[in-house]
């Protein structure tokens, strides 16, 4: 499992340097992303969460201001989500749509018998099998392999993607002292609380 960010928002951005997006469009989120990349990822974040009224009212802003207006939205939203890979037949499931990083522990259902929502285009399926649930990347194509998850482990990969998290957001506020000083802080502190970054997953357990 990985959490993985969805670049189209960052095409011709130029306000800082970005990278070049990966070619299926799902930047893996992790302490390990150079400074264009993170600068890919709030790019995205930035422009996804400013609606167009707002940057047409405020015209154009410079790094600190583009900061800003993540910092006053209600609730950051985070496209993408996240990715699970079956490592034993290779099988991926990309995260659907509209059901973002913010949702990411939703998946903590799956422990509870449950089949939550899991986003669409294409909208992933899921069974529970015994200690084991099966994840077909499209519901439309039932015909396919499944991502065999055996739930014993789905506390172990979701704690994996919340480290890859939390090292992220370790970067992010590297990158901010850089290009927008004064508001590093309240930009960590606004993504940790929106995203539910550190927050101990046993708090969305039953």
């Amino acid at each position: 499992m990985e959490a993985a960010l969805e670049t189209y928002d960052a095409t011709d951005f130029a306000l800082w340097p970005v990278a070049d997006s990966p070619a299926d469009h799902l930047l893996a989120l992790s302490g390990r992303l150079s400074v264009r990349e993170i600068g890919t990822a709030m790019a995205v974040l930035t422009n996804y969460n400013k609606s167009d009224d707002e940057a047409r009212a405020r015209g154009p802003v410079d790094n600190t201001g583009q900061v800003r207006h993540l910092l006053t939205t209600d609730r950051v939203i985070a496209p993408g989500g996240i990715r699970i890979r079956d490592t034993s037949t290779g099988v991926t499931a990309p995260p659907g749509c509209c059901f973002g990083l913010e949702n990411s522990r939703d998946w903590l259902d799956l422990m509870n018998g449950e089949d939550p929502w899991l986003g669409h285009d294409p909208t992933p399926r899921t069974r529970h099998i015994g200690a084991t649930v099966r994840l077909w990347p499209d519901a439309e194509h039932l015909d396919g392999l499944p991502v065999e998850l055996p739930l014993a482990r789905l506390p172990e990969l979701l704690g994996s993607v919340q480290a890859q998290l939390v090292s992220f957001l370790a970067s992010v506020g590297e990158w901010a002292t850089r290009y927008a000083p004064p508001l590093a802080d309240a930009l960590v502190a606004k993504l940790d609380e929106d995203l539910a970054i550190t927050t101990p997953l046993r708090d969305n357990q039953s």
